[in-house]
């Protein structure tokens, strides 16, 4: 019992690496096609792929049950379907509202805007982490931090002028 965990067959082990190689070379083929969007994570939609994308690999690698043929057509599936989706929020303004949620403004002006943080489930903690990583001391050292679609922060510092960070901030909602 505990061999077979261990090793199943040289069969099991050849088909691996060329089932894993073709999928490989396959995957990337694919993503050189479908071109530098497809891995961006601009959104949680793209999260969603690259993690599928990713998931499906394994499959293939891993289960003798999925021909590579089976695989490939599946990455395929998901790069086409993350095209559509792509190209479809960038012609509609209602998909791409179904698609990616809006920015959030979590701090404006030096003031954490905490119905922002409740709102999307960001503690007074978490938020300080992130300006911390920033490299900023203080909330006064900063214009803004966002809460960027794709999950991830953006810490806007003031401008060393004083003047306004507004382009940077110029497609956020509830700005006061």
């Amino acid at each position: 019992m505990i061999e077979e965990m261990l090793f199943q067959s040289w069969s099991g082990i050849i088909r691996t690496i060329i089932v894993g190689a073709l999928a490989y070379v396959g995957l990337l083929a694919f993503l050189r096609i479908s071109g530098k969007r497809t891995l961006a994570k601009l959104n949680a939609f793209d999260l969603v792929v690259t993690v599928a994308l990713g998931s499906t690999l394994a499959t293939i690698l891993l289960s003798e049950s999925v021909a590579l043929a089976e695989g490939l057509t599946a990455f395929a599936l998901l790069i086409g379907l993350q095209y559509l989706v792509a190209k479809s929020s960038v012609a509609s303004d209602r998909v791409a509202r179904l698609v990616r949620s809006e920015p959030r403004l979590v701090m404006h002006k030096g003031e954490i805007l905490y119905d922002a943080l409740h709102r999307e489930r960001v503690t007074h903690e978490e938020l300080l982490s992130v300006i911390r990583n920033n490299g900023s001391a203080a909330p006064e050292e900063i214009a803004a931090v966002v809460l960027e679609s794709d999950g991830s922060f953006s810490v806007i510092p003031k401008p060393d002028g004083g003047g306004p960070a507004d382009f940077a901030m110029a497609d956020l909602p509830d700005r006061s």
